[in-house]
């Protein structure tokens, strides 16, 4: 059940959108997408010139945004005084790794994400689903990837492997209230949602758009994007967005289909700033009650800081990201941290982007829990991985909805001297890959 703290300001929200008068002519058509944006008075897709633009796009899970000169690919469609829109992609993987700890896969990661907006002359409703089929699509609650922990399959920590998103990803409503051109006073409201802390989550990210694997530090960064009953509270000034979160800390259990309810035990602050239209850089700190289920009477202090670039020339376009995490188990010595850089280019050939590069180096503490059933009871970092990661895709089949690219991936890992008996020094890891998008 919705927690009932979020119930006035649902209230408030749903009688501001039917007392306000919209903006948009009824009669209006899907033009292109520049004459909407431009009749609409909102983005919808496009570069934008200003932050306060780029909030109202909502193109990513919560409340993070990409730099403003970014474009995300869309489909987009008018239906009365909404505007539809629909975005998303698959990854079919077959992955072998080498080493006494290696696997091999074949999988595939998914996510469909279909949104309404509405504008207003006090500002602009959206309402939000994004669903997976990882449930479905990841066998046996997870897929191989060396060096990999978090959360749980059939009771035991997941050890070498990434778990599948739930099925529902994300339920939410957002209306921001505009208070001048530059200037926006902005409500989230997700049952499963993202809360404001860390960058924008690694399954929407542009620079890592064609890597089927998660990162390594993916629970020190940005785990929380399945968050639940997730309220959020923000502020765009000019080039600075000011946010407060309160959400529930666990992270979801192995039941992959059905939405969970905890109550809000946990909150996070994060402060973004985009001085120019190609840059934005975000630092935020967030509480988690008891995120991980083995590890219950633990709490989490997570910080996050990263910078995102995104650069489009006449022959193609750059978006790279520099991403640092921390856990801090509170009430502990413990710290883990994460170091991520990863960057994701496309060449284009005419029209169409023909070729993908991508490249993702991590620095990242593994803990005890590596160790599998010769773990001590109490997790604590056991050391530090370095994964250097390098891919290509070529563009193999285009329609006005859609592309798809075939390619492959290599990763070499360097192990820490702890963990060279179970792993070696220098395991491999590889991937042929289908990538597809919508909207692109």
């Amino acid at each position: 059940m919705f927690p009932r703290v979020f119930t006035p300001f649902l209230f408030i929200l749903i009688a501001t959108s039917l007392n306000s008068q919209t903006s948009m002519p009824s009669d209006m058509k899907a033009e292109g997408q520049e004459g909407m944006s431009m009749k609409m008075n909102m983005p919808m897709g496009g570069p934008t010139s200003t932050l306060t633009e780029n909030v109202l796009r909502h193109t990513t899970s919560g409340t993070s945004f990409e730099p403003n000169s970014t474009n995300p690919p869309m489909l987009m469609k008018m239906c009365g005084n909404w505007m539809l829109m629909l975005h998303g992609q698959a990854s079919i993987a077959e992955q072998q790794q080498t080493g006494p700890r290696g696997h091999d896969k074949l999988f595939a990661d998914n996510w469909i994400m279909p949104m309404a907006m509405r504008n207003y002359e006090s500002g602009e409703l959206t309402l939000r689903v994004m669903l997976s089929l990882e449930p479905a699509t990841i066998s046996g609650r997870y897929y191989p990837e060396l060096f990999q922990q978090g959360e749980t399959a059939f009771g035991k920590p997941i050890v070498d492997g990434q778990h599948p998103h739930n099925f529902f990803m994300e339920i939410a409503a957002l209306y921001d209230l505009k208070l001048n051109e530059q200037s926006l006073l902005s409500i989230y409201l997700a049952p499963v949602g993202d809360p404001a802390l860390g960058p924008v989550a690694f399954p929407h990210r542009a620079s890592a758009g064609e890597d089927p694997l998660a990162p390594l530090g993916h629970h020190l960064e940005d785990s929380t994007h399945i968050a639940d009953e997730v309220l959020t509270g923000g502020l765009t000034w000019h080039k600075l967005h000011l946010e407060a979160s309160g959400f529930h800390g666990r992270e979801p259990d192995e039941n992959r289909w059905h939405i969970e309810v905890g109550g809000v035990d946990s909150w996070s602050t994060r402060l973004t700033f985009a001085p120019t239209k190609d840059i934005v850089a975000q630092y935020s700190i967030g509480h988690l009650h008891s995120p991980e289920q083995l590890h219950a009477e633990e709490d989490v202090l997570r910080q996050t800081a990263s910078v995102a670039y995104h650069h489009t020339w006449k022959a193609g376009s750059l978006d790279a990201l520099a991403l640092w995490g921390r856990n801090h188990t509170i009430a502990s010595p413990e710290n883990a941290n994460g170091y991520l850089f990863e960057a994701t280019s496309h060449i284009r050939k005419g029209s169409d982007a023909r070729h993908s590069l991508w490249t993702r180096i991590e620095n990242v503490d593994r803990t005890t829990d590596l160790l599998g059933a010769s773990a001590p009871p109490e997790e604590s970092v056991i050391g530090r991985v370095q994964a250097y990661t390098g891919g290509y895709a070529h563009y193999i089949y285009g329609n006005r909805w859609s592309t798809a690219e075939l390619g492959a991936q290599v990763t070499s890992y360097t192990t820490p001297d702890p963990l060279r008996p179970q792993y070696g020094d220098h395991p491999l890891g590889a991937a042929a890959i289908l990538n597809i998008h919508l909207g692109r």
